[in-house]
Parts: C-alpha cells; sequence; structure tokens
C-alpha cells in the first residue's frame, strides 16, 4: 500500500486549501443571515458553488479514484455544513448519482444525472421508514405495484435527507414489488419527480433539535397512490436491495472520509482553547487530563485515517465487494472515534461548547447521527463479527488439513 498523493491530488488539495480559506471560512460568519427558512438553497451556496467551479473544484467523487477523494473529501468535513455542497460532493447527492451512473438507462441520466452533476438541482433518497426496524432493509413495508404502463406507490418514509429543498426534484424511493419473491428480491427503486400527484412533504424532522435548513432538511414524506411510468423504475424488479448496498458502500466511505476533517477541526479548536484559557492559574493546556485528551485524539484520529486510506485503496484495486469487510471497519469506527474527539472539545470549551458560538456541537450531532445513517453500529458489528468467524474457521479448517 503506497498512501502517497500523485501530483494532481496534490495540486486539488492545495486549491481546495486556499479556497477553504479565502471562500469557505468566511462564509460560515455569514451563513446565519443567509439561512433559508423554506429550506431552499441559501444565495451563499450558490455563490460558494460558482466559485468553486471557476476553480476547477467540482465532482470529485465520481472523477477520482477513492485514494484520491479522501484527503479532499477530508479538507471539506472541516466546514461540513458548507463545502461538501460548494464542491457538489455532498449525500444524499452523490449517492443518487452513483445510482444513476451506474444503473439507470440513457434516457433516466440524460433527464437527472446530467442536471445533478451540473449542480443544477437536488435530490433525496427515500429509504428509511418510521413503522420498521429499518437497520433489516428487507422488513420496508412501502409497495412499488404495476399497474399497466405504469407503477404505483404507496407507503410512509422519514428522514429523506435533502427532500425539504424545493429544488430537490428527485426522489429515489425503495419499495416492495413482490411480497413472494425471494427475501432479498421484494425490493426494487424507482425515480419519482417531486412534482408527482400523491407526494406529500409532511414534515421537516429534526436531529437532536437541529433542522439543517443548510442541507436541505430532512423530511417525512407519504405516497399516496403515486403513478410514474414503468420506465422509472431502476434496472429491474427485484434489484431494489443489491442497489441500496451498492449505493450504500462509497456513502459510507464518503462520511468516514469527511469525520476526518471534522474530528481534526475539533482538535484544532480544542487546543487553541485550551491554552488561551487560564483555570487554577494557569493554562488549560497545561491541566494533566487536557493533556491526555490532546493525545489520545491525534492517536485516534491517525488510526482512523490510515484505516479509511487502506478502504479507499482496497475499494480502488480489489472494488467495493473485496473491500466490504474495511467498509464496515471504518463505519463502526470512525464516527465512534469523531464523536469522542468533539465530545472532549466540546468538555473543553465549557458552555460554549454547548453553545451556537461554536461549531462543536453540530458537528458531534452530525458525528453521533452517523452511528445510525447508512447503518447503525450493531448491525455492522453483527455483519463484521459473521465474517470474521468464518475466516478463522477457514484458517482453522487448513492448519488441520496441513496446508
Amino acid at each position: 500500500m503506497d498512501f502517497n498523493f500523485d501530483a494532481e491530488t496534490e495540486k486539488l488539495r492545495s486549491r481546495l486549501l486556499e479556497f477553504m480559506d479565502e471562500h469557505v471560512y468566511p462564509a460560515e460568519q455569514r451563513m446565519e443571515q443567509s439561512q433559508s427558512t423554506d429550506f431552499s438553497t441559501p444565495p451563499l451556496i450558490e455563490e460558494l458553488k460558482s466559485a468553486a467551479r471557476e476553480r476547477g473544484l467540482w465532482n470529485f467523487f465520481c472523477e477520482l479514484p477513492n485514494l484520491s477523494y479522501a484527503p479532499l473529501a477530508e479538507i471539506t468535513g472541516w466546514s461540513p455544513k458548507l463545502a461538501p455542497e460548494a464542491v457538489n460532493c455532498s449525500a444524499p447527492d452523490t449517492g443518487n448519482m452513483e445510482v444513476l451512473a451506474q444503473f439507470g438507462t440513457p434516457e433516466q441520466k440524460e433527464r437527472w444525472l446530467e442536471p445533478l452533476l451540473g449542480g443544477e438541482i437536488r435530490s433525496a433518497f427515500c429509504m428509511t421508514e418510521p413503522d420498521v426496524a429499518s437497520s433489516d432493509a428487507t422488513n420496508i413495508e412501502t409497495r412499488i405495484r404495476k399497474d399497466g404502463e405504469d407503477y404505483v406507490i404507496d407507503g410512509r418514509k422519514w428522514y429523506a435527507s435533502g427532500a425539504m429543498n424545493p429544488n430537490a426534484k428527485l426522489f429515489i424511493v425503495m419499495g416492495k414489488t413482490d411480497l413472494e419473491a425471494a427475501r432479498h428480491r421484494q425490493q426494487s427503486m424507482i425515480l419519482v419527480p417531486r412534482d408527482t400527484p400523491g407526494v406529500e412533504i409532511v414534515r421537516p424532522m429534526q436531529v437532536f433539535g437541529y433542522r439543517d435548513e443548510w442541507h436541505g432538511g430532512h423530511a417525512e414524506v407519504r405516497f399516496h397512490g403515486v403513478r410514474v411510468p414503468a420506465a422509472n423504475l431502476i434496472a429491474g424488479e427485484g434489484e431494489g436491495f443489491a442497489i441500496s448496498q451498492a449505493r450504500l458502500g462509497p456513502g459510507r466511505i464518503h462520511h468516514c472520509m469527511r469525520l476526518i476533517g471534522m474530528a481534526e477541526r475539533g482538535l484544532a479548536l480544542m487546543c487553541e482553547r485550551t491554552e488561551s484559557r487560564i483555570a487554577f492559574g494557569r493554562p488549560l493546556a497545561e491541566q494533566g487530563v487536557i493533556r491526555e485528551w490532546i493525545a489520545e485524539s491525534r492517536v485516534r484520529i491517525e488510526q482512523a485515517r490510515l484505516l479509511v486510506l487502506k478502504t479507499a485503496w482496497l475499494m480502488d484495486t480489489v472494488g467495493n465487494k473485496g473491500a466490504h469487510t474495511e467498509i464496515q471497519a471504518i463505519k463502526i469506527g470512525v464516527p465512534s472515534m469523531a464523536e469522542w474527539v468533539l465530545d472532549k472539545a466540546i468538555q473543553a470549551h465549557g458552555g460554549g461548547g454547548v453553545s451556537q458560538d461554536f461549531v462543536l456541537a453540530e458537528l458531534w450531532a452530525a458525528a453521533r447521527t452517523l452511528r445510525l445513517a447508512d447503518g447503525p453500529d450493531e448491525v455492522h458489528r453483527r455483519s463484521l463479527a459473521k465474517t470474521e468467524l468464518a475466516r478463522q474457521s477457514a484458517a482453522r479448517g487448513q492448519v488441520r488439513a496441513g496446508k
């Protein structure tokens, strides 16, 4: 494994760091004043998008290998409210674009993928449901029924990220087309334009009290007899579960890449705060427990980064399936690492750490949420343990066979 970045990646890193300093961090100060109350994209973000495109900072996730994208995504993680969307690398659009690129028809790509790649529209991914344990995707109850030349959709989804944004013109909806099929062949995915009759945006969902207007919010959505052409089905009936797994692998590592940056910003803020605050006659940074937090934070960040880079390298060299174990490992370890580091940064800031005056509370909420999003910790641990048990059993069998 060689984690050296090539010349092009280094050039993009330098350009992106300058963009963050010159545009993104100053924009954070203006964010609250320009925040939309109706979840529409603030003009400030459109300004950043324009500036990023002018500098060639655009669509990294689909134009670069994972190992090259990793350091760039980490940089955007320093300002997750602004930077990922500024360079058109924000969830859920990246995952939806990858679905369309990999499984979409030429017509679906022309209508939806091209404007998404151009940053002209947003999208939402409708999978999680409030009435079932969605950690098991085979539990979903939304129905997608064939009716002549159409499909009719009925169901209820929530935490459809980005769906509150009126510019989220496309919803990718997962539901069941055949209840009699094998367990993992019952699900399908279908494209639903936002303005289709029967699509009801019920309410915005909060995350630890945050409405995430900058992200387009998270919506509860009901589908009441929503009728779309059969041509809107992605790949074919029964392909939904496989598509979701293909979508979530890259999505998981992208989140982990950004989490490294979020943790780095938390550590930087912790160091700055503890060096400038005096308690009991000396700077907080000279207190033993604070130094322990700082040292432990550095160790945990470096461990997590190396595992993310290894996973990115494997995805590039042996494919997502070959990197499945490592993808699960980072999904378990990296959000917990970032949550721990940010928790210590909050503690070091005292009351300020949980206030709106610092970014820490929002970063912590995002890290904690990612222990649920794209599969909860427990599901990944269960699967990873099953894989490890099988590997160890096979290794014992080879020893007994004298191999």
